[in-house]
């Protein structure tokens, strides 16, 4: 044998290793509405159900959903349950791009799609809900996307639309590197992205959520308006697990839960907006957790009364742990008789907090930090309208004129922070208005450099603090992100 016929059969052997074995190369199949399970799966000669199709792939392959109307009923023929992909070889399943196909359950479903136990598998373009041509219970259609019971990795979820289903969009429990990405989730009635406690896997790891809306989660259920039977669904809610996690870029607004509830060690939320919500605005957990050009507003979503809940909630029993918040906007509503923000309510176990360059504003009760904070607190803007004190914390209160005087620390001042649009349980704009106190008067140091909207800091002569950079941008999108409808 030639040298050359040699390195031949060794590139044959490796391509013939990496796509599994007796595939020599990877392949496109297709599922249509008028298709046929008994065809080979070519575009004109496609399968008829995704369920089916997903069955037959192997690594590299790429199933292609044709535009139309699927309807998913039996367990567990009309699931989508496809093979593991390998690193170089990830399994596709798409929707047709342009003709977005919907997939939809009926009868009480278990789910649309389990990657329970995967690995390299991508998910893109697909709309998920229930089946409204049907009535009574037929109509009730559980979850969107399980991935729980067994260790998966190495997934990504793009360009869904799961909606008006009665438990979540997106529910995980033991993976590892999973990228959601421009995905919107709404109307699922225990909520959008959700997870019980770790498994054997060891929980969620390397998690990213990115340009997404979590919204609506528990204002649906089983073909009625909600809510549903769960008790505070979240838009985003996960158990204790060693991360880390990021979530950007994403709107979580008007859930009968909280916004964003993490209790995943290292999670940093960034660029994000949490509007609306009955519960908890941001709800952090665990050892360094980050909150970062962030706009959190509207708790109790229009309702006034004596509330539990706040727009930013930390706590945890691990000793000594970390946390910031940098450059935030909290807007409260004093009707809402509550704590615009607590920290380590009732809880004695010492950690630190970093807050700089973050307006809270407008709460009926102080900005509290329990004494077992170990609180730093630079270029900040507290306001409470209504009475002092402004702030609780370090064991003691203090009023405006006391943080203005520096007690609290350097650069913290207490006055009406001057909004474009303040709002409770509509849409609101956060922009800072010239003339307000918090244009140039944040600090560099730990600053991110660009804000919320991705404009650079600084734009004036100084840092501004909040969210935003003054002054703002002429036409500029109140809510992030643009995401495919």
């Amino acid at each position: 044998m030639t040298r050359t016929s040699s390195g031949f059969v060794a590139l044959a052997l490796a391509a013939f290793l990496l796509l599994g074995g007796g595939r020599a190369l990877a392949a496109t199949y297709y599922v249509s509405p008028t298709g046929n399970n008994g065809n080979n799966g070519t575009l004109t000669h496609p399968w008829a159900t995704p369920g089916y199709g997903s069955r037959q792939l192997h690594p590299g392959d790429t199933l292609i959903i044709l535009g139309g109307k699927y309807i998913l009923k039996v367990y567990d023929d009309d699931i989508i349950i496809p093979p593991s992909g390998a690193a170089g070889a990830w399994i596709t399943i798409k929707g047709e791009t342009g003709k977005r196909p919907v997939l939809a359950g009926q009868d009480d479903l278990f789910a649309a799609i389990i990657l329970s136990g995967l690995h390299y598998v991508r998910v893109e373009n697909l709309e998920i809900t229930h089946d409204a041509s049907v009535s009574g219970t037929r109509l009730w259609f559980r979850g969107g996307i399980e991935i729980t019971t067994t260790p998966a990795s190495h997934l990504v979820l793009r360009d869904l639309y799961i909606h008006h289903i009665d438990e979540a969009a997106l529910n995980i429990q033991d993976v590892d590197e999973l990228q959601v990405l421009n995905c919107r989730f709404e109307y699922c009635g225990t909520g959008a992205i959700m997870g019980p406690d770790a498994g054997p896997g060891g929980g969620v790891r390397h998690l990213l959520v990115q340009g997404c809306r979590l919204s609506y989660s528990g204002h649906y259920y089983q073909g009625g308006p909600g809510p549903s039977y769960y008790d505070r669904p979240d838009g985003f809610g996960l158990e204790p697990a060693p991360g880390p996690i990021e979530i950007m870029d994403t709107v979580a607004e008007h859930n009968y839960g909280d916004g964003l509830d993490s209790k995943v060690a290292n999670t940093y939320i960034h660029n994000c907006i949490v509007a609306n919500n009955t519960c908890d605005g941001v709800k952090l957990w665990a050892d360094n957790s980050k909150i970062e050009n962030c706009l959190i507003y509207g708790m109790a979503d229009g309702v006034s009364g004596s509330w539990p809940w706040a727009g930013i909630v930390i706590g945890t029993t691990q000793t000594n742990a970390h946390f910031e918040v940098v450059n935030v906007t909290l807007h409260d509503n004093p009707t809402r008789e509550a704590y615009p923000i607590y920290v380590q309510y009732d809880n004695a176990v010492p950690i630190t907090l970093l807050l700089r360059n973050t307006i809270i504003a407008n709460g009926y009760g102080a900005a509290y930090f329990d004494p077992a904070v170990n609180l730093t607190a630079e270029n900040n803007l507290f306001f409470r309208p209504l009475d002092e004190p402004q702030v609780e914390a370090r064991g003691r209160t203090f009023t405006a004129a006391e943080i203005e005087s520096g007690l609290l620390g350097p650069g913290n001042i207490s006055r009406p922070p001057r909004f474009v649009r303040p709002a409770w349980g509509a849409t609101g704009d956060y922009h800072l208005l010239a003339g307000s106190p918090g244009i140039d008067q944040g600090t560099a140091t730990g600053a991110p450099k660009v804000d919320l909207e991705y404009r650079p800091r600084p734009l004036g002569q100084g840092f501004d603090m909040g969210a935003y950079e003054f002054p703002p941008q002429a036409g500029a999108a109140i809510l992030l992100p643009l995401l495919l409808e």
